[in-house]
């Protein structure tokens, strides 16, 4: 194994996977729902609240979106 590849950890091969880089925007996009919903409710709706909102309403289309895009 050359030494280049040696000094790649773990973490960077995560942090550098599509995988990862789609879950990171899709957590984004989850927290911004929250954001708005708990602005509109007057109050914190919690991560999973929000999360199952915006799956239901929005994460088909925004998915469908981001892969037109890339």
């Amino acid at each position: 194994m050359s030494d280049e590849h040696k000094n790649i950890s773990g973490d960077d091969l995560v942090r550098n996977s599509n995988l990862y880089r789609e879950f990171q925007a899709e957590r984004e996009e989850i927290l911004k729902h929250k954001w708005i919903e708990s602005e509109k409710a007057g109050c914190d709706i919690g991560f999973e609240r929000a999360l199952t909102d915006w799956i239901i309403k929005h994460r088909s289309k925004w998915r469908k979106s981001r892969h037109q895009h890339g």
